[in-house]
């Protein structure tokens, strides 16, 4: 068995964030059920740009391999009861949506406990769901800029930059999946369940980490440094060399005495502007003008070549299609297919959660309702008439 194999989540989730964050429990075995708004047309994911077929996207499929969906009008009574007798039968409900909207839907943890007192509600949304900001929505790109992460991305003569992908909605997705196993291994611990209240913005906050407590403790104030340097640690940051751009990161002063060696300079060693760290960092400006005209003397694959065999952390700055070809992806087999009846071969990135076996196939993302008729069937043993009568009363919709 897959090690969640065992763990059944209902949920109400959408667009990025929430899906990738249960991606992963689905790549481990957990079933998860997408129960999705046919008058909003499902999660919109399935309509992200640019490579879109009627209900379903590239995007869409990136994050929601694995899963099941079900169609379902939760405002229509019959709608309702389909959704309890769901949580009836699961570990946990997760959703993330605006932190104020669990409560007007009726699914925390004290508008479910009657149905299941074992049931863990997740709450995975933009700023939690209590504070001055819980009704507004949050969005990766808004919660980089107010948490602060834009302040040290770009150049120091530049506009402020978000990160090239979004980070704060796939940390969050992930430190909702650690909520959602935590929560569901309590509740079979002590038979009780509870909320869990995640939310993008303290995860935002908390990954400022070292930045943090620099600043919370000495007053330090970060600033954006030129070419991706790291704050304190030199060299550490992008060079260029004759043909091409490469990260070398001397994290530990045994790289730096191997680099100043393999670059014909060891009379650096000896400098007293670069003897150390903090030297190094304060004459940073001075020690980069070297090294660039160092290494614009040889080519990338070059330098990679001598830096690899002195064991000097350093890689290429690859596009994605060299990262998604580079020979380390292809042996960790980090290229997953699966068919699809529309797009055809789709193919995408696996999961990096490597516990116990592997999943043997891959399923694609399932088609908005595909399963409705099964799990109500197979899963709550409804009869033929009876799905066909809530039918009639619109809980999968009028469409």
């Amino acid at each position: 068995m897959l090690p969640l194999q065992d763990v059944r989540i209902v949920s109400l989730e959408q667009y990025g964030a929430g899906p990738f964050g249960s991606l992963h429990l689905a790549e481990l075995g957990a079933e998860i059920i997408k129960i999705e708004d046919p008058s909003a047309g499902g999660d919109v994911g399935r309509t992200v740009p640019p490579y879109t077929r009627g209900e379903d996207s590239l995007f869409f499929e990136s994050f929601n391999r694995n899963k099941s969906s079900i169609s379902l009008d939760m405002a229509t009574p019959e709608g309702r009861v389909v959704f309890e007798d769901l949580v009836r039968e699961a570990d946990a409900v997760y959703s993330n949506l605006r932190g104020d909207v669990p409560a007007k839907l009726r699914i925390t943890y004290d508008d479910l406990k009657h149905v299941n007192p074992a049931i863990v509600c997740c709450s995975l949304s933009g700023f939690g769901m209590t504070g001055p900001r819980v009704k507004e929505p949050g969005y990766d790109y808004i919660l980089q800029g107010l948490a602060g992460w834009m302040s040290v991305g770009g150049e120091p003569d530049g506009p402020p930059q978000k990160t090239g992908l979004s980070m704060v909605d796939y940390s969050g997705g992930l430190v909702a999946a650690i909520a959602l196993v935590s929560g569901i291994h309590a509740a079979r611990r002590d038979g009780t369940g509870m909320d869990c209240d995640v939310s993008l913005y303290d995860t935002a906050i908390s990954m400022l980490t070292y930045l943090a407590t620099w600043h919370l403790s000495a007053g330090h104030e970060p600033r954006r440094t030129a070419r991706s340097a790291h704050p304190s640690l030199v060299p550490f940051q992008t060079f260029p060399a004759s043909d091409g751009w490469l990260v070398i990161g001397c994290a530990k002063e045994k790289f730096w005495q191997r680099l100043v060696t393999i670059i014909g300079r060891e009379d650096l060693l000896e400098d007293p502007r670069f003897r150390t760290f903090t030297d190094r960092a304060e004459h940073h400006g001075e020690l980069e003008k070297i090294l660039d005209a160092e290494l614009a003397r040889a080519t990338v694959a070059q330098w990679l070549e001598k830096m690899r065999a002195a064991a000097i952390p350093c890689a290429p700055i690859n596009s994605i299609p060299q990262a998604l070809a580079d020979e380390q992806a292809l042996a960790r087999e980090l290229v997953v297919a699966t068919d699809h009846p529309v797009f055809g071969t789709v193919r995408g990135v696996a999961s990096p959660v490597r516990v116990g076996p592997a999943r043997a196939t891959p399923h694609r993302a399932p088609q908005r309702g595909e399963h409705t008729e099964s799990l109500l069937r197979d899963l709550l043993g409804y009869s033929a008439e009876h799905i066909a009568g809530i039918r009639a009363a619109g809980a999968f919709g009028t469409g």
